[in-house]
């Protein structure tokens, strides 16, 4: 038996079988197939594409066998997958915004970044800051009002899955509940990452030792201020452990629409 080394997840994988059985005709069967290497299977399986025409009761669990072989073995095909369906499944896109879960949602395909194949972790926290030896207390400081509040809190340089660091930042920021933003000493890199943040309709939550850091198109917005001190830091700590306890009663299973 071949054995699969898949990162994606079960849950994850009858997510994407649920919109190809909700969508798929024949020919996106056969197109799908083709981008994949797998067509010759799938127009020589016995019951495939019958069991799709005659809508028989094996079609459900032959569209789950089909879509994991068209992944891959070792998750290789995973982007042509999700973006095929994603293109074909009118009513499809991934529901990564940790604010809202209904109304009118935005389906986009990055040209910059690849999709993580995760889904969006409900329980963690992402600092966006200079990579600096001076942020490195402040960084402590927000992990300690995390774990307050039983989130996990991590960011960019505490992790290593990519060739270039903007991938890692991406997928991290992609992941999260919550971002935290130290806009300190107007960090141009920060001010990216709260971009895409906000536009993944994440829960954003500023900081800065200076308010004068804070873009103007963002001061209408509340942020914490703080003082790079024992006491400053410690201030930091209790508003952001009271900030994240009252997001985390807001917490829901963020999963394909």
């Amino acid at each position: 038996m071949t054995k699969v080394n898949s990162k994606i997840s079960g849950r994850y994988l009858v997510q994407l079988k649920n919109y190809v059985v909700e969508s798929f005709d024949l020919s996106n069967w056969r197109e799908l197939g083709a981008l994949t290497n797998t067509l010759d299977e799938v127009e020589h399986h016995p019951r495939l594409l019958r069991s799709l025409s005659f809508g028989d009761p094996d079609y459900d669990g032959l569209a789950l066998i089909f879509i994991r072989k068209m992944i891959g073995i070792n998750d290789e095909n995973i982007e042509i997958v999700q973006d095929y369906i994603s293109q074909k499944c009118t009513n499809s896109g991934e529901n990564i915004s940790s604010i809202q879960d209904d109304g009118r949602k935005i389906i986009f395909s990055p040209s910059i970044f690849s999709i993580p194949p995760e889904q969006v972790d409900c329980d963690l926290i992402s600092v966006m800051m200079p990579f600096s030896h001076e942020f490195a207390p402040v960084y402590e400081s927000i992990r300690e009002a995390s774990t307050n509040a039983n989130f996990a809190c991590t960011r960019a340089d505490d992790i290593w899955d990519h060739s270039t660091i903007i991938q890692d930042i991406f997928s991290l920021i992609f992941r999260s509940y919550i971002v935290v933003c130290d806009f300190t000493g107007k960090n141009p890199n920060v001010f990216y990452e709260a971009g895409i943040a906000h536009t993944l309709g994440k829960h954003v939550v500023p900081i800065t030792q200076s308010a004068n850091d804070i873009p103007f198109d963002l001061k209408h917005h509340r942020f914490a201020t703080y003082l790079n001190n024992s006491e400053g830091r410690n201030k930091l700590m209790k508003e952001l452990t009271a900030r994240f306890l009252t997001l985390g009663e807001k917490r829901k299973k963020l999963t394909w629409l």
